[in-house]
This record gives structure tokens, C-alpha cells and sequence, in this order.
């Protein structure tokens, strides 16, 4: 919370009791949830937040690196509380979107350098398959 408050400080922003929330539960959470899904998780404890609060409040967090937003593909995004380098993996039937641990694409960046006339500043590697729930449901 140090954290959260000392870098709002920095970056002159307002630290809003709903930034905070947004925050909090993201940081609870292993999954990726979407806007919507925050905002009905957050609606009992704040009835007065509006989805457009909610929104307003992920884009903040993204911009100062507190978040993560996953483009999941035609305009819908996850929020990852987790902004430390990791890849993604979707599953293409329920959109369900994982991380993947325990696979370092950090030496990716200086591997490419040698294939294109880039500065290459960072990457994001997704991964897509079908979860197990899914394959599960497909047997019977």
C-alpha cells in the first residue's frame, strides 16, 4: 500500500478510495478479470461506483505500471495485478486467460535485436489453446 501511495505521490495523481479498490481486488486475484467483473465484485462494498469509474480508474493504474491490460482481441481487455514480466495463455473456447509460469521470454528482446533495424524496448508473448475445463467438456 506504501507503494501504491508513494507512487501516486510522484506522479501527482489523486489516490481515490475507488482507485484503491480497484487496486485491492486485482491484487487478490490470480485471475484476469475484465472491467465488468471488477466492477460487479466491487459493488456491494461501493453501490455508488459506476463502470465508467472503473474504467477510468484500470486506465490510471495501466498508466503508471501498476497493472497490466491484456488484449484478449476485438476490443475486450483483462487487468492483471501482477505487472512483473509473464506471458498469457487463453483458451479459445471460454476466453479464460492463465498465466504462464515458470518460462523466462526475458532474453527474447536481445534475440531479436540481430533480425530486425529496431530498438526493441519490450514484448508480450500470448499464448492460446483450450483449458482443461473446456477439453473436459468437450469429452462428454
Amino acid at each position: 500500500m506504501d507503494n501504491l501511495t508513494s507512487i501516486f505521490r510522484e506522479k501527482k495523481l489523486k489516490l481515490t478510495p475507488q482507485r484503491i479498490a480497484v487496486y485491492k481486488y486485482l491484487q487478490s486475484t490470480k485471475k484476469h478479470p475484465s472491467a465488468e467483473t471488477i466492477y460487479k465484485a466491487l459493488q456491494l462494498e461501493y453501490p455508488t461506483m459506476s463502470l465508467a469509474t472503473v474504467y477510468k480508474a484500470l486506465k490510471t493504474l495501466v498508466d503508471v505500471n501498476l497493472v497490466q491490460e491484456i488484449n484478449i482481441g476485438e476490443g475486450n481487455f483483462r487487468y492483471d495485478g501482477n505487472v512483473h514480466p509473464h506471458s498469457h495463455i487463453q483458451c479459445i473456447v471460454c476466453e479464460k486467460v492463465d498465466d504462464v509460469e515458470g518460462i523466462c521470454f526475458s532474453n527474447l528482446n536481445d534475440k531479436i535485436k540481430d533480425c530486425v533495424d529496431y530498438e526493441v524496448l519490450s514484448n508480450q508473448v500470448y499464448f492460446y489453446g483450450i483449458c482443461k475445463d473446456c477439453q473436459k467438456n468437450s469429452k462428454e
